[in-house]
């Protein structure tokens, strides 16, 4: 589950997307990201779908590969599900004792859900299709009028990109020490 996780990691290849400017992924990220919370109907939801296939499919990135990143978010995925299932007021549909499931309660999961999915597909594509380098430029680049105001644009930039260096270096170490602990007798 641990090599699951792709948002960090860079997938290198010569699509449309890997050779786009850091700064319109970015924007372009951003932009899909807030799309995705804004709209709340299901057309809005199929014209993300739509966006977010062709972009898949102009990366150049294995389906696969990118829908494997989505292992690691199945259990946060599950109990908000869940949560708003059980949770959410509305017309009941199905009542045992004090579970009750409600037509609102499902519709929210579901929306929900692919909030959750596309968030991470969306981010997960920017990083597979941008290396660290390319993302602190962009950033930067993205961020330097706010230098009139004193914002330290530098330093923030490099931290977000050593932040996303050790992204897989930190999944690595960390599948070691399971695997080591593993070999003690460890039961995970």
């Amino acid at each position: 589950m641990i090599r699951d996780i792709t948002i960090g990691q860079y997938y290198p290849s010569s699509s449309v997307l890997h050779r786009l400017d850091p700064r319109t992924k970015l924007v372009g990220t951003l932009v899909f990201i807030v799309s995705v919370f804004i709209f709340h109907t299901f057309p809005g939801y199929l014209v993300a779908t739509i966006f977010l296939a062709s972009m898949i499919i102009l990366s150049k990135v294995p389906v696969k590969f990118i829908f494997k990143g989505l292992k690691a978010i199945f259990f946060i995925l599950a109990f908000t599900m869940v949560f708003n299932v059980f949770l959410t007021p509305g017309e009941i549909l199905f009542q045992w004792k004090f579970i009750r499931v409600t037509k609102d309660g499902i519709i929210l999961a579901v929306k929900m859900g692919i909030r959750l999915v596309y968030l991470v597909i969306g981010s997960s594509l920017m990083t597979l299709t941008t290396t660290p380098n390319q993302l602190t430029d962009g950033m930067e680049r993205l961020l330097r009028p706010l230098n009139k105001i004193h914002v330290p644009v530098h330093e923030i930039a490099m931290m977000m990109s050593i932040a996303l260096r050790f992204i897989p270096i930190l999944l690595e170490e960390t599948d070691k020490i399971m695997k080591a602990q593993i070999a003690r007798g460890a039961d995970f």
